[in-house]
């Protein structure tokens, strides 16, 4: 796996967790007993804490990126050569 690969896997693997870890941890307006009062929603988070969330997802990307990483590179699993069937290969 080059590079350019490399990247786009961890990048789709970071969406992939960080829409999993985004909910966790907040409280909303609603759940808070704070009325919004100015027409926002009720169920927005109080605190969504994205600093801290970008953070640890950048972390926890990694766990699921090196599994990806050792199967492709001690190929555990047998991949087809996409550039092969290609015009032109």
């Amino acid at each position: 796996m080059g590079p350019a690969l490399s990247f786009v896997v961890y990048v789709t693997l970071w969406w992939i967790v960080f829409l999993a870890i985004l909910p966790m941890g907040t409280t909303s307006y609603a759940e808070a007993g704070v009325d919004k009062g100015d027409g926002g929603d009720p169920g927005a988070p109080l605190d969504p804490r994205l600093r801290r969330k970008v953070i640890t997802t950048t972390w926890v990307a990694i766990i699921p990126f090196a599994v990806v990483w050792l199967v492709v590179y001690f190929h555990l699993i047998a991949l087809p050569n996409l550039g092969a069937g290609a015009p032109g290969a």
